[in-house]
C-alpha cells in the first residue's frame, strides 16, 4: 500500500487551478471580480491570442499597499473573511482566497498596483507562483495585472484549449456578463488592439444591455416587483421575440452571475402558452435577496447557488416576470403597402366622437333580458346544401370498420373547359391508390391526424411527421446541398461566444450551404443559406446551431451535417396549429402507414401513436 504524504503548496494550487481556472475566460471572471470588490468604476480588459498569451486587466479600484499585493497571491488570502461567521452572509463577489494563487501557479504575472494619497506604487513578477521580483513603480492609482503564457507549464491542460476566436469569445460573454451585472462600473474590452465593447457605467441597466444587444434591447419589458424579502429587477423579452435556444437567459443574485435550474423554470413557467414550443424566453433579470438566505460556496467557480427558500424564489420570479408580461402589449405590427397609384384628396374634417369600449360586462338583470330573447329567437332552416353536407357525414360515419374508401377520381379535362385566352394550370392528381386499407378520419386541433385502420386508431403528430420525411430525403441526397445566395444579407443577433464557434466551422458550414460573415462583435451576417431553408427561419437555425455545436452534440462531421438537416427539415416541415389541405394531409398519411421505420421525428419525437378499440372501450366501461 502506497505511503500517505502531505502535497507541496505548488501541487496543491496546482489541483485549485483546475478547479477554478478552466480557460482565459475564468481569469478575466476572477480579476474583473476583485476589480469590483475593489470599487473600481473603470474596468479595461485588453486580450491577445484568445488570451493564452496575453490578458491585461485595469482597473481604478483602492489598490493594495506592497505587504498586501505580496499575501495577495498566498493560497486563502483574502481580505473579505475574518471569521467562520462571515461565511453565513457573503455579499462580495470573491472570497475564497485561491483565485490569484490558483492563476499564478499556471502563468508569469506581472503586477502594478498603488493606493490613493501614495507616493508611489508596487511592482511584483511571478513565474509558476513564485515571486521573480518585486520593485517600487510608478503607476496610477489602483491594480494593474497582466497575465503571460496561461497554462505554459500544464501542457494536459493546455491541449484542452480550443482556437483563439473560440477563447476570445468566451472571454467576450464573461466581460458582457460583469458589465450587465454591474452597469455602475464602465468596462471597456479590447481583443487584439480593436475595442469591441464599451459601457456608459450609468448604473442603469438599460444603459449597459444597449451597448451589449443595441436595439433588441429596446423591445424587452421592464420588471420591477418585490415578494416577501425578495426583489426582482430586470428585462425579459416579450413572448414574440423568444428566441430558439437559452443562450440569452442572464441571472444575477446579490450581483452575480449564476447559472440556476430554479430560476430557469420559474422564468419559462410565466411564459407557459404564450410561446411556441422549441421557443425560448430572453432576459436579464437581478434577483436581491438577502445575504443570508442564498449559498454561494457551493460550486468552485462561484456559478451555482443554493437558496434557504426556493418556493419564496420561485414565486418572486415567476409572479414578477408575468406581471410584467400581463402590462405590456405583444401585438405585431400591421405594415401597409402604399397604393400604387396614389391619388391626392384633401383632407377630411376630423370628426369628434366619443370612444366605446369594445367588450363591456352586462349586468345580472341586462344578462338575464338578453338570455331570454335569444331562448324566443326563431331558430333559422339549414340551408340546402348544409342538409345535403350533414347527409354525406353520416353516411360517412355509418361505413363499417372494414369498408374501404372510393376515393374520388380526377375531372376529365373536357368536363371542365379553360376560359378564353388563360391556359390551364397543370395539375398533378394525388398519386393514392383507388383502394386503401385505412380512412383519415379527420384532423384535431390542426396538429394531429386520426387514422382508422381495421380495430385500430392512429394519431400522427403532422409536424414530426413531415419533418422525418424531409430528414429523409435532405440524408439520402451525398451530393452538395444546394444553396441560394441572398440579396440582401441577414443578419443574426447572437453571443460572441456563438459566433466564434459557427465562424470555427466556418468552411463545413460553406460545405452545407451557408455563407457567414462577421458583422460586429455580436452580429452574423448569412449571405448564402441552403435551398430548403427559408429565410425567414434561417436566423433562428445558426442560433440552435450554435447552441448544439457548444453543448458538443455535433463532434464531427457527420454528426454535424446531421444537425444541419435536422434544422433545415424543422423549420421546412409543416407546423402544428397550420390549416393544411385534405390532399397534403393525405399524402402525409399515406407515406407514413406505408413507410414501417418512420417512427419519430429526427429528435426523438414519436410520430405516430396508437390507440386501439379494446382500450378506448376500456375508457368507455364497456369491456
Amino acid at each position: 500500500m502506497a505511503k500517505i504524504i502531505q502535497l507541496s503548496p505548488h501541487i496543491a494550487n496546482l489541483i485549485a487551478a483546475g478547479e477554478v481556472v478552466e480557460r482565459p475566460a475564468s481569469v478575466v471572471k476572477e480579476l474583473l471580480e476583485n476589480a469590483v470588490d475593489a470599487g473600481a468604476t473603470q474596468v479595461t480588459v485588453e486580450l491577445r491570442d484568445g488570451g493564452m498569451t496575453f490578458i491585461r486587466v485595469t482597473d481604478n479600484g483602492c489598490g493594495m499597499q506592497a505587504e498586501d499585493a505580496r499575501t495577495a497571491f498566498l493560497r486563502h488570502a483574502t481580505s473579505k473573511l475574518r471569521a467562520a461567521e462571515d461565511l453565513a452572509a457573503i455579499s462580495t463577489m470573491g472570497f475564497r482566497g485561491e483565485a490569484l494563487a490558483a492563476i499564478a501557479s499556471v502563468s508569469r504575472i506581472d503586477l502594478l498596483t498603488k493606493t490613493p494619497g501614495s507616493v508611489c506604487g508596487t511592482s511584483i513578477s511571478l513565474e509558476a507562483g513564485n515571486i521573480t521580483d518585486e520593485t517600487e513603480a510608478g503607476c496610477p492609482d489602483g491594480t494593474t495585472i497582466i497575465v503571460r503564457d496561461l497554462f505554459f507549464n500544464t501542457p494536459a491542460r493546455m491541449k484542452f484549449m480550443k482556437t483563439d476566436s473560440y477563447e476570445a469569445g468566451k472571454v467576450a460573454d464573461t466581460v458582457q456578463l460583469q458589465a450587465l451585472a454591474h452597469p455602475e462600473v464602465a468596462f471597456r474590452f479590447l481583443r487584439d488592439g480593436k475595442e469591441v465593447l464599451s459601457t456608459p457605467g450609468s448604473g442603469n441597466l438599460q444603459d449597459a444591455a444597449y451597448s451589449i444587444y443595441g436595439r433588441e434591447s429596446s423591445r424587452m419589458v421592464a420588471v420591477d416587483s418585490t415578494w416577501e424579502n425578495c426583489r426582482l429587477t430586470g428585462f425579459v423579452c416579450k413572448p414574440s421575440d423568444a428566441r430558439p435556444s437559452r443562450s440569452r437567459q442572464v441571472f444575477f443574485v446579490n450581483g452575480r452571475p449564476v447559472r440556476s435550474a430554479l430560476l430557469i423554470k420559474a422564468l419559462e413557467e410565466a411564459y407557459r402558452n404564450q410561446i411556441m414550443v422549441g421557443k425560448f424566453p430572453a432576459c436579464v433579470l437581478h434577483l436581491t435577496v438577502p445575504a443570508n438566505a442564498v449559498d454561494v460556496n457551493v460550486h468552485p467557480a462561484k456559478t451555482e447557488v443554493k437558496f434557504l427558500q426556493e418556493k419564496v424564489v420561485f414565486d418572486c420570479v415567476h409572479y414578477g416576470v408575468l406581471g410584467a408580461l400581463n402590462k405590456a402589449p405583444d401585438r405585431p405590427e400591421m405594415a401597409f403597402k402604399p397604393a400604387a397609384h396614389p391619388v391626392s384628396a384633401p383632407a377630411p374634417a376630423p370628426v369628434k366622437s366619443e370612444s366605446k369600449p369594445f367588450f363591456r360586462t352586462m349586468t345580472a338583470k341586462e344578462y338575464q333580458s338578453f338570455s331570454a330573447a335569444v331562448k324566443s329567437a326563431p331558430q333559422p332552416k339549414p340551408a340546402a346544401a348544409t342538409a345535403v353536407v350533414s347527409a354525406i357525414n353520416e353516411r360517412r360515419d355509418s361505413l363499417p370498420i372494414q369498408e374501404t374508401i372510393q376515393l374520388p377520381k380526377p375531372l376529365e379535362k373536357a368536363a371542365i373547359p379553360p376560359a378564353p385566352m388563360i391556359p390551364e394550370p397543370q395539375q398533378q392528381a394525388l398519386e393514392i391508390p383507388e383502394e386503401i386499407p385505412w380512412r383519415m378520419v379527420g384532423e384535431l386541433y390542426n396538429s394531429y391526424i386520426l387514422v382508422q385502420q381495421g380495430e385500430d386508431a392512429f394519431f400522427i403528430d403532422k409536424h414530426a411527421a413531415h419533418e422525418r420525411i424531409l430528414f429523409e430525403k435532405l440524408k439520402a441526397n451525398q451530393e452538395a446541398i444546394s444553396s441560394q445566395a441572398l440579396l440582401t444579407p441577414i443578419p443574426c443577433q447572437l453571443t460572441p461566444s456563438s459566433i466564434a464557434v459557427l465562424t470555427e466551422h466556418r468552411a463545413l458550414l460553406e460545405e452545407l450551404g451557408f455563407e457567414i460573415d462577421e458583422f460586429g462583435e455580436n452580429t452574423l451576417l448569412l449571405r448564402q443559406i441552403p435551398m430548403d431553408l427559408s429565410p425567414e427561419d434561417a436566423a433562428d437555425a445558426m442560433d440552435a446551431l450554435a447552441s448544439d455545436l457548444q453543448s458538443g452534440r455535433c463532434e464531427d462531421k457527420s454528426s454535424m451535417r446531421d444537425e444541419i438537416l435536422h434544422t433545415v427539415a424543422c423549420k421546412a416541415a409543416i407546423k402544428a396549429g397550420w390549416r393544411t389541405s385534405e390532399e397534403e394531409l393525405l399524402a402525409l398519411v399515406k407515406q407514413v402507414m406505408e413507410t414501417e421505420d418512420l417512427k419519430h421525428c429526427p429528435h426523438g419525437r414519436p410520430i405516430c401513436i396508437l390507440l386501439s378499440k379494446k382500450q378506448l372501450e376500456k375508457q368507455f366501461k364497456r369491456t
